[in-house]
Protein backbone atom coordinates (compact mmCIF):
# COMPACT_ATOMS: atom_id res chain seq x y z
CA UNK A 1 0.00 0.00 0.00
CA UNK A 2 0.82 3.46 -0.20
CA UNK A 3 -0.03 5.92 2.31
CA UNK A 4 -2.27 7.78 0.54
CA UNK A 5 -4.41 8.16 -2.95
CA UNK A 6 -1.79 11.30 -4.16
CA UNK A 7 1.85 11.81 -5.32
CA UNK A 8 3.09 14.50 -3.10
CA UNK A 9 1.43 12.85 0.50
CA UNK A 10 2.62 9.68 -0.20
CA UNK A 11 6.12 10.56 -1.40
CA UNK A 12 6.28 12.81 1.88
CA UNK A 13 5.57 9.45 4.09
CA UNK A 14 7.87 7.53 2.21
CA UNK A 15 10.97 10.02 2.50
CA UNK A 16 9.90 10.50 6.49
CA UNK A 17 8.57 7.19 7.37
CA UNK A 18 5.38 8.82 8.68
CA UNK A 19 1.74 9.07 7.52
CA UNK A 20 0.74 12.77 6.02
CA UNK A 21 -0.94 13.44 8.95
CA UNK A 22 2.26 13.86 11.05
CA UNK A 23 4.63 15.07 8.54
CA UNK A 24 1.47 17.86 7.46
CA UNK A 25 1.21 16.84 4.15
CA UNK A 26 -2.30 17.67 3.89
CA UNK A 27 -4.70 20.69 3.97
CA UNK A 28 -7.40 21.76 6.44
CA UNK A 29 -9.36 23.81 3.89
CA UNK A 30 -12.10 21.76 3.17
CA UNK A 31 -13.06 18.49 4.53
CA UNK A 32 -11.41 14.89 3.60
CA UNK A 33 -9.27 17.03 0.53
CA UNK A 34 -6.46 15.63 -1.56
CA UNK A 35 -3.98 18.09 -1.70
CA UNK A 36 -0.45 18.14 -3.23
CA UNK A 37 2.22 20.22 -4.15
CA UNK A 38 1.21 22.17 -7.24
CA UNK A 39 3.19 25.57 -8.17
CA UNK A 40 1.37 28.41 -6.44
CA UNK A 41 1.60 26.11 -3.15
CA UNK A 42 3.58 28.33 -0.43
CA UNK A 43 4.66 25.05 1.33
CA UNK A 44 6.60 22.06 1.23
CA UNK A 45 8.28 19.42 3.54
CA UNK A 46 9.44 20.59 6.89
CA UNK A 47 12.84 21.57 7.96
CA UNK A 48 11.81 19.52 11.55
CA UNK A 49 10.94 16.36 9.48
CA UNK A 50 14.40 13.92 9.24
CA UNK A 51 14.43 12.74 5.66
CA UNK A 52 15.86 9.16 4.63
CA UNK A 53 18.77 10.70 2.74
CA UNK A 54 19.68 12.86 5.39
CA UNK A 55 20.09 9.72 8.00
CA UNK A 56 21.68 7.65 5.69
CA UNK A 57 24.72 10.10 5.73
CA UNK A 58 25.06 8.77 9.21
CA UNK A 59 26.77 6.09 7.27
CA UNK A 60 28.28 7.46 4.57
CA UNK A 61 25.68 7.09 2.28
CA UNK A 62 25.93 9.30 -1.27
CA UNK A 63 22.36 9.71 -2.81
CA UNK A 64 20.98 11.37 -5.64
CA UNK A 65 17.17 11.79 -6.37
CA UNK A 66 16.44 11.45 -10.70
CA UNK A 67 13.05 12.47 -11.65
CA UNK A 68 9.91 14.22 -9.69
CA UNK A 69 10.30 15.41 -5.94
CA UNK A 70 6.98 16.86 -5.51
CA UNK A 71 7.74 18.10 -1.87
CA UNK A 72 7.98 21.44 -2.40
CA UNK A 73 9.71 23.85 -5.21
CA UNK A 74 10.65 27.25 -3.31
CA UNK A 75 14.84 26.97 -3.32
CA UNK A 76 14.79 25.91 0.38
CA UNK A 77 12.34 22.66 0.13
CA UNK A 78 14.52 21.45 -2.94
CA UNK A 79 16.36 18.07 -2.76
CA UNK A 80 19.67 19.25 -2.41
CA UNK A 81 18.74 21.17 0.58
CA UNK A 82 16.77 18.57 2.04
CA UNK A 83 19.26 15.71 2.13
CA UNK A 84 20.23 14.80 -0.98
CA UNK A 85 23.58 15.22 -2.67
CA UNK A 86 22.71 15.32 -6.43
CA UNK A 87 19.31 16.02 -7.63
CA UNK A 88 18.21 15.99 -11.70
CA UNK A 89 14.63 16.34 -11.87
CA UNK A 90 11.58 18.51 -11.44
CA UNK A 91 10.33 20.14 -8.31
CA UNK A 92 6.29 19.53 -10.12
CA UNK A 93 4.52 17.38 -12.31
CA UNK A 94 5.43 18.67 -16.00
CA UNK A 95 2.13 19.64 -16.25
CA UNK A 96 2.21 21.81 -19.66
CA UNK A 97 2.96 23.42 -21.56
CA UNK A 98 2.29 26.74 -20.43
CA UNK A 99 2.17 30.20 -22.09
CA UNK A 100 5.34 31.83 -19.49
CA UNK A 101 3.04 34.52 -18.78
CA UNK A 102 -0.24 33.48 -16.54
CA UNK A 103 1.83 30.71 -15.60
CA UNK A 104 5.59 28.94 -16.04
CA UNK A 105 6.92 26.36 -17.78
CA UNK A 106 8.20 23.37 -14.96
CA UNK A 107 11.84 23.41 -14.44
CA UNK A 108 14.27 20.75 -14.24
CA UNK A 109 17.18 20.84 -12.32
CA UNK A 110 20.86 19.60 -12.04
CA UNK A 111 22.03 19.73 -8.46
CA UNK A 112 20.53 23.57 -6.86
CA UNK A 113 20.38 25.12 -10.15
CA UNK A 114 17.92 24.53 -13.41
CA UNK A 115 18.99 23.58 -16.65
CA UNK A 116 15.82 24.32 -18.62
CA UNK A 117 12.02 23.64 -18.49
CA UNK A 118 9.86 21.37 -19.83
CA UNK A 119 8.31 21.93 -22.96
CA UNK A 120 10.59 24.68 -24.23
CA UNK A 121 14.25 23.07 -23.52
CA UNK A 122 13.24 19.60 -22.53
CA UNK A 123 10.17 19.05 -25.01
CA UNK A 124 7.15 16.43 -25.48
CA UNK A 125 5.69 17.13 -28.42
CA UNK A 126 1.93 16.91 -29.19
CA UNK A 127 1.73 13.03 -29.96
CA UNK A 128 3.55 12.53 -26.54
CA UNK A 129 7.16 11.93 -28.21
CA UNK A 130 10.37 12.59 -25.41
CA UNK A 131 13.97 12.04 -24.80
CA UNK A 132 13.61 12.70 -21.59
CA UNK A 133 12.76 9.21 -19.73
CA UNK A 134 15.79 8.34 -21.81
CA UNK A 135 17.86 11.00 -20.07
CA UNK A 136 16.77 10.28 -16.41
CA UNK A 137 18.42 6.89 -17.43
CA UNK A 138 21.48 7.85 -18.53
CA UNK A 139 22.34 10.06 -14.96
CA UNK A 140 20.79 6.76 -12.88
CA UNK A 141 23.37 5.04 -14.97
CA UNK A 142 26.49 7.63 -13.95
CA UNK A 143 25.31 7.80 -10.69
CA UNK A 144 26.04 4.16 -10.10
CA UNK A 145 29.08 3.82 -12.16
CA UNK A 146 30.58 6.85 -10.06
CA UNK A 147 29.71 5.41 -6.57
CA UNK A 148 31.02 1.99 -7.26
CA UNK A 149 34.17 3.73 -8.88
CA UNK A 150 34.58 5.34 -5.50
CA UNK A 151 33.57 2.70 -3.28
CA UNK A 152 30.75 4.29 -1.87
CA UNK A 153 27.53 2.99 -0.82
CA UNK A 154 24.35 4.71 -2.51
CA UNK A 155 20.87 5.40 -2.30
CA UNK A 156 19.18 5.88 -6.02
CA UNK A 157 15.77 7.67 -5.17
CA UNK A 158 14.89 7.12 -9.22
CA UNK A 159 11.39 8.29 -10.08
CA UNK A 160 10.73 8.86 -13.90
CA UNK A 161 6.67 10.66 -14.48
CA UNK A 162 6.16 9.91 -17.95
CA UNK A 163 3.13 7.46 -16.54
CA UNK A 164 1.92 11.11 -15.17
CA UNK A 165 -0.69 11.98 -17.76
CA UNK A 166 0.08 13.68 -20.17
CA UNK A 167 1.91 10.59 -20.51
CA UNK A 168 5.37 10.42 -23.19
CA UNK A 169 7.63 7.98 -24.44
CA UNK A 170 10.99 8.34 -26.31
CA UNK A 171 10.35 7.35 -30.61
CA UNK A 172 11.79 4.41 -29.67
CA UNK A 173 8.70 2.93 -28.01
CA UNK A 174 6.40 5.66 -29.30
CA UNK A 175 3.46 3.63 -30.91
CA UNK A 176 4.92 0.25 -29.93
CA UNK A 177 1.84 -0.94 -27.53
CA UNK A 178 -1.32 -1.40 -27.66
CA UNK A 179 -2.35 0.56 -25.00
CA UNK A 180 -1.75 3.63 -26.99
CA UNK A 181 0.44 6.92 -24.76
CA UNK A 182 0.14 5.55 -21.57
CA UNK A 183 1.27 1.63 -22.71
CA UNK A 184 4.42 3.22 -24.62
CA UNK A 185 5.03 5.09 -21.41
CA UNK A 186 5.19 1.68 -18.90
CA UNK A 187 7.24 -0.04 -21.75
CA UNK A 188 10.00 2.40 -21.45
CA UNK A 189 9.68 2.20 -17.70
CA UNK A 190 9.71 -2.23 -18.14
CA UNK A 191 13.10 -1.15 -20.33
CA UNK A 192 14.80 1.77 -18.03
CA UNK A 193 14.20 -0.77 -15.25
CA UNK A 194 15.90 -2.99 -16.80
CA UNK A 195 18.73 -1.61 -17.77
CA UNK A 196 19.45 0.01 -14.45
CA UNK A 197 19.22 -4.00 -12.73
CA UNK A 198 21.64 -5.01 -16.00
CA UNK A 199 23.86 -2.42 -15.00
CA UNK A 200 24.08 -3.38 -11.18
CA UNK A 201 24.91 -7.31 -12.43
CA UNK A 202 27.92 -5.39 -14.83
CA UNK A 203 29.44 -4.32 -12.23
CA UNK A 204 29.06 -7.22 -9.74
CA UNK A 205 27.15 -5.18 -7.19
CA UNK A 206 23.59 -7.13 -7.68
CA UNK A 207 24.15 -9.44 -4.86
CA UNK A 208 24.99 -6.11 -2.62
CA UNK A 209 21.96 -4.27 -3.48
CA UNK A 210 18.60 -3.76 -2.64
CA UNK A 211 15.93 -2.38 -5.22
CA UNK A 212 12.36 -2.00 -4.83
CA UNK A 213 9.56 -1.32 -7.12
CA UNK A 214 6.32 0.67 -6.33
CA UNK A 215 3.71 3.50 -7.17
CA UNK A 216 3.16 6.76 -5.27
CA UNK A 217 -0.66 5.91 -6.34
CA UNK A 218 -2.89 3.49 -7.72
CA UNK A 219 -3.63 4.08 -11.37
CA UNK A 220 -5.27 7.44 -13.06
CA UNK A 221 -8.55 4.79 -13.81
CA UNK A 222 -10.26 8.86 -14.67
CA UNK A 223 -7.69 9.08 -17.79
CA UNK A 224 -9.23 5.76 -19.13
CA UNK A 225 -7.08 4.09 -22.05
CA UNK A 226 -4.69 7.51 -21.20
CA UNK A 227 -4.45 6.63 -18.05
CA UNK A 228 -3.48 2.76 -15.29
CA UNK A 229 -5.78 0.08 -14.73
CA UNK A 230 -6.16 -1.00 -11.00
CA UNK A 231 -7.12 -4.36 -12.02
CA UNK A 232 -9.82 -6.01 -9.58
CA UNK A 233 -9.78 -3.04 -7.14
CA UNK A 234 -12.50 -0.60 -6.47
CA UNK A 235 -11.86 3.28 -8.15
CA UNK A 236 -8.25 4.69 -8.37
CA UNK A 237 -6.58 7.62 -7.67
CA UNK A 238 -7.58 10.54 -5.55
CA UNK A 239 -10.31 7.89 -3.60
CA UNK A 240 -9.86 5.98 -0.32
CA UNK A 241 -11.13 2.10 -2.32
CA UNK A 242 -8.44 -0.26 -3.01
CA UNK A 243 -7.84 0.89 -6.53
CA UNK A 244 -6.51 4.19 -4.90
CA UNK A 245 -3.62 2.86 -2.59
CA UNK A 246 -3.23 -0.38 -3.34
CA UNK A 247 0.07 -0.81 -5.22
CA UNK A 248 2.70 -3.15 -6.97
CA UNK A 249 5.34 -4.01 -4.39
CA UNK A 250 8.22 -5.65 -5.78
CA UNK A 251 11.64 -6.39 -4.09
CA UNK A 252 14.70 -7.72 -5.66
CA UNK A 253 18.15 -8.60 -4.07
CA UNK A 254 20.00 -12.00 -5.55
CA UNK A 255 20.82 -14.05 -3.02
CA UNK A 256 19.37 -12.42 -0.15
CA UNK A 257 15.40 -12.57 -1.67
CA UNK A 258 14.39 -15.79 -2.77
CA UNK A 259 12.76 -14.96 -6.72
CA UNK A 260 8.90 -15.61 -7.37
CA UNK A 261 8.04 -15.48 -4.09
CA UNK A 262 4.46 -13.82 -2.87
CA UNK A 263 4.00 -12.57 0.67
CA UNK A 264 0.04 -11.77 1.30
CA UNK A 265 1.91 -9.31 4.56
CA UNK A 266 0.69 -5.82 4.38
CA UNK A 267 3.03 -3.39 3.73
CA UNK A 268 3.49 0.41 3.19
CA UNK A 269 5.43 2.51 1.21
CA UNK A 270 6.57 3.82 4.82
CA UNK A 271 8.68 0.83 5.45
CA UNK A 272 10.89 1.40 2.96
CA UNK A 273 11.88 4.42 5.21
CA UNK A 274 12.37 1.98 8.23
CA UNK A 275 13.51 -0.98 6.08
CA UNK A 276 16.50 1.12 4.10
CA UNK A 277 17.93 2.53 7.55
CA UNK A 278 17.72 -0.95 8.92
CA UNK A 279 20.15 -2.21 6.42
CA UNK A 280 22.44 0.43 6.24
CA UNK A 281 22.68 -0.06 9.93
CA UNK A 282 21.24 3.31 11.30
CA UNK A 283 18.67 4.16 13.94
CA UNK A 284 15.16 5.40 13.14
CA UNK A 285 14.36 9.15 14.86
CA UNK A 286 13.65 8.20 18.33
CA UNK A 287 11.82 11.71 19.23
CA UNK A 288 8.69 10.90 17.13
CA UNK A 289 6.52 8.06 15.96
CA UNK A 290 7.94 6.54 12.91
CA UNK A 291 4.99 4.52 11.41
CA UNK A 292 7.27 2.59 8.69
CA UNK A 293 7.81 -0.89 10.09
CA UNK A 294 11.00 -2.83 9.30
CA UNK A 295 10.33 -5.53 6.77
CA UNK A 296 13.93 -7.07 6.74
CA UNK A 297 12.79 -10.28 8.58
CA UNK A 298 9.70 -10.92 6.06
CA UNK A 299 11.93 -10.26 2.96
CA UNK A 300 15.21 -12.05 3.91
CA UNK A 301 13.69 -14.71 6.37
CA UNK A 302 10.53 -15.14 5.18
CA UNK A 303 8.99 -14.63 8.65
CA UNK A 304 5.95 -12.70 8.78
CA UNK A 305 5.61 -9.12 10.63
CA UNK A 306 3.28 -8.55 13.23
CA UNK A 307 -0.26 -7.85 12.16
CA UNK A 308 -0.42 -3.87 11.61
CA UNK A 309 -3.21 -1.56 10.28
CA UNK A 310 -3.10 -0.10 7.19
CA UNK A 311 -4.94 3.96 6.96
CA UNK A 312 -6.41 5.59 4.35
CA UNK A 313 -6.53 9.25 4.69
CA UNK A 314 -7.89 11.68 2.41
CA UNK A 315 -6.60 14.71 3.78
CA UNK A 316 -7.55 15.74 7.34
CA UNK A 317 -10.14 12.59 7.50
CA UNK A 318 -9.27 9.15 8.48
CA UNK A 319 -11.83 7.31 5.90
CA UNK A 320 -10.71 3.47 6.30
CA UNK A 321 -8.63 1.46 7.73
CA UNK A 322 -8.03 -2.28 7.08
CA UNK A 323 -6.72 -4.39 9.69
CA UNK A 324 -6.48 -8.32 9.33
CA UNK A 325 -8.41 -9.16 6.44
CA UNK A 326 -11.27 -6.47 6.86
CA UNK A 327 -11.34 -3.15 6.01
CA UNK A 328 -13.81 -0.79 7.87
CA UNK A 329 -14.91 2.62 5.51
CA UNK A 330 -15.96 5.29 8.07
CA UNK A 331 -15.94 8.02 5.33
CA UNK A 332 -17.54 7.12 1.87
CA UNK A 333 -16.46 9.71 -0.83
CA UNK A 334 -15.95 9.06 -4.27
CA UNK A 335 -15.50 12.81 -5.49
CA UNK A 336 -16.77 15.45 -8.23
CA UNK A 337 -19.92 16.05 -7.02
CA UNK A 338 -20.92 17.53 -10.64
CA UNK A 339 -19.30 14.31 -12.57
CA UNK A 340 -20.82 14.30 -16.10
CA UNK A 341 -18.62 10.93 -16.54
CA UNK A 342 -20.80 9.40 -13.86
CA UNK A 343 -18.05 8.03 -11.00
CA UNK A 344 -15.14 9.13 -13.28
CA UNK A 345 -12.82 8.16 -10.30
CA UNK A 346 -14.20 4.53 -10.40
CA UNK A 347 -14.36 3.66 -14.08
CA UNK A 348 -17.77 4.60 -14.41
CA UNK A 349 -18.88 1.81 -11.11
CA UNK A 350 -21.73 2.78 -9.46
CA UNK A 351 -22.06 0.61 -5.83
CA UNK A 352 -24.83 1.68 -4.06
CA UNK A 353 -24.15 3.00 -0.62
CA UNK A 354 -20.30 1.70 -1.62
CA UNK A 355 -19.47 4.73 -4.22
CA UNK A 356 -21.20 8.65 -3.79
CA UNK A 357 -20.66 11.87 -5.19
CA UNK A 358 -21.19 13.23 -1.68
CA UNK A 359 -19.49 12.59 1.60
CA UNK A 360 -20.94 9.98 3.68
CA UNK A 361 -20.34 9.77 7.55
CA UNK A 362 -20.50 6.19 8.24
CA UNK A 363 -18.19 6.32 11.27
CA UNK A 364 -21.26 5.70 14.08
CA UNK A 365 -21.34 2.31 11.80
CA UNK A 366 -18.64 1.20 9.32
CA UNK A 367 -19.36 0.10 5.92
CA UNK A 368 -17.33 -3.25 5.89
CA UNK A 369 -15.69 -5.61 3.75
CA UNK A 370 -13.55 -8.82 4.26
CA UNK A 371 -10.64 -7.05 1.30
CA UNK A 372 -9.10 -11.28 1.19
CA UNK A 373 -12.61 -12.78 0.28
CA UNK A 374 -13.85 -9.43 -1.98
CA UNK A 375 -11.06 -7.30 -2.86
CA UNK A 376 -12.89 -5.22 -5.44
CA UNK A 377 -15.26 -4.10 -1.89
CA UNK A 378 -18.42 -5.29 -3.85
CA UNK A 379 -19.77 -7.20 -0.91
CA UNK A 380 -20.49 -5.46 1.89
CA UNK A 381 -21.04 -7.39 5.49
CA UNK A 382 -23.92 -6.80 7.30
CA UNK A 383 -23.58 -4.95 10.20
CA UNK A 384 -26.21 -7.18 11.89
CA UNK A 385 -24.01 -10.16 11.17
CA UNK A 386 -21.96 -11.83 13.96
CA UNK A 387 -19.17 -11.77 11.27
CA UNK A 388 -19.35 -7.86 11.62
CA UNK A 389 -19.66 -7.28 15.16
CA UNK A 390 -16.34 -9.90 15.99
CA UNK A 391 -14.43 -7.83 13.36
CA UNK A 392 -15.40 -4.49 14.77
CA UNK A 393 -14.21 -5.04 17.92
CA UNK A 394 -11.17 -5.69 17.19
CA UNK A 395 -11.05 -2.52 14.36
CA UNK A 396 -12.71 -0.24 17.15
CA UNK A 397 -10.06 0.09 19.61
CA UNK A 398 -7.41 0.13 17.29
CA UNK A 399 -8.69 3.27 16.25
CA UNK A 400 -9.84 5.36 18.80
CA UNK A 401 -6.21 4.57 19.99
CA UNK A 402 -4.53 5.86 16.71
CA UNK A 403 -7.14 9.16 16.83
CA UNK A 404 -5.91 9.62 20.13
CA UNK A 405 -2.34 9.47 19.67
CA UNK A 406 -2.65 11.91 16.16
CA UNK A 407 -4.61 14.14 17.86
CA UNK A 408 -2.65 14.01 20.94
CA UNK A 409 -0.46 17.16 19.30
CA UNK A 410 -1.07 21.07 19.89
CA UNK A 411 -1.39 21.47 16.13
CA UNK A 412 -5.06 20.50 16.34
CA UNK A 413 -7.89 23.43 15.07
CA UNK A 414 -9.02 25.32 17.54
CA UNK A 415 -13.16 25.69 17.58
CA UNK A 416 -14.63 29.09 16.96
CA UNK A 417 -15.07 29.82 20.74
CA UNK A 418 -11.34 29.35 21.16
CA UNK A 419 -9.85 31.42 18.49
CA UNK A 420 -9.23 34.80 19.54
CA UNK A 421 -7.49 37.73 17.26
CA UNK A 422 -4.01 37.10 18.21
CA UNK A 423 -4.25 33.37 17.02
CA UNK A 424 -6.61 33.75 13.86
CA UNK A 425 -4.48 34.30 10.57
CA UNK A 426 -5.68 36.71 8.12
CA UNK A 427 -8.34 35.79 5.84
CA UNK A 428 -8.58 31.73 7.60
CA UNK A 429 -12.11 30.92 9.27
CA UNK A 430 -10.12 28.52 11.72
CA UNK A 431 -6.79 28.73 13.48
CA UNK A 432 -3.85 27.09 15.06
CA UNK A 433 -3.00 27.20 18.62
CA UNK A 434 1.01 28.63 18.99
CA UNK A 435 0.78 28.30 23.17
CA UNK A 436 2.37 25.04 22.93
CA UNK A 437 5.89 23.80 21.80
CA UNK A 438 6.23 23.93 18.05
CA UNK A 439 8.20 20.62 18.26
CA UNK A 440 5.33 18.23 19.92
CA UNK A 441 2.75 20.21 17.16
CA UNK A 442 5.50 18.54 14.46
CA UNK A 443 5.59 15.14 15.85
CA UNK A 444 2.17 14.29 16.75
CA UNK A 445 0.15 16.19 14.49
CA UNK A 446 1.92 18.28 11.89
CA UNK A 447 0.70 21.17 10.80
CA UNK A 448 -0.80 21.56 7.64
CA UNK A 449 1.64 22.91 5.13
CA UNK A 450 -0.89 22.88 1.87
CA UNK A 451 -3.21 25.43 2.86
CA UNK A 452 -1.84 28.40 1.37
CA UNK A 453 -1.22 29.32 -2.25
CA UNK A 454 0.47 32.37 -4.17
CA UNK A 455 0.74 33.19 -7.48
CA UNK A 456 4.09 35.10 -7.01
CA UNK A 457 6.04 31.54 -5.66
CA UNK A 458 5.36 29.49 -8.56
CA UNK A 459 8.89 28.63 -10.41
CA UNK A 460 8.85 32.29 -12.39
CA UNK A 461 12.65 32.44 -11.64
CA UNK A 462 14.10 29.32 -10.04
CA UNK A 463 17.89 29.51 -8.70
CA UNK A 464 20.21 29.21 -12.20
CA UNK A 465 17.24 30.96 -14.25
CA UNK A 466 20.07 33.63 -14.92
CA UNK A 467 22.63 31.07 -16.14
CA UNK A 468 20.15 29.43 -18.95
CA UNK A 469 18.56 33.50 -19.54
CA UNK A 470 14.94 31.75 -18.57
CA UNK A 471 14.09 33.93 -15.62
CA UNK A 472 10.31 34.86 -15.95
CA UNK A 473 8.71 38.30 -14.20
CA UNK A 474 7.55 37.33 -10.79
CA UNK A 475 3.69 38.85 -9.89
CA UNK A 476 2.26 40.54 -7.45
CA UNK A 477 1.88 38.56 -4.42
CA UNK A 478 -1.83 37.65 -4.30
CA UNK A 479 -2.27 34.87 -0.83
CA UNK A 480 -5.24 32.99 -0.84
CA UNK A 481 -6.28 29.88 0.55
CA UNK A 482 -5.56 26.53 -1.97
CA UNK A 483 -8.53 25.28 -3.35
CA UNK A 484 -9.04 21.71 -3.50
CA UNK A 485 -11.87 20.06 -5.27
CA UNK A 486 -12.06 16.63 -4.21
Amino acid sequence: YTANPLCSPSRAALMTGRLPIRNGFYSTNAHARNAYVRQDVVGGISEHEQLLPTLLREANYKSKLIGKWHLGHNEEFLPCNRGFDEFFGSPNNHFGPFDDVTMPNIPLYKNEKMVGRYFTNFTIDKQGRSNISQIFLDEAMSFIDAQNSAGNPFFLYWTPDANHGPSYSSPMFHGKSIRGIYGDSVMEMDYCVGKILQKLKDLSIDKNTFVFFTSDNGGASYLRENGGNNGPFLCGKFTTYEGGLRVPGIAWWPGKIQPGVVTHQLGNIMDLFTTSLSLAGVDPPQDRPIDGLDLSSLLFGGLSVLDRPIWYYRGNEMMAVRVGDYKAHYWIWTGFAKDPYKFTLCSGLYLEDVTSYHQLNHTASPVLFNINKDPGERYMISNNSDEYHAAMRIITPIVEQHKKNVNAGSGRELSSTECDEENLEEGKTSCVSQGHDHFTKQVLLGNPLLNNCDVSVQNWSPPGCEEVNYCLPVPESKPVLCSWDF
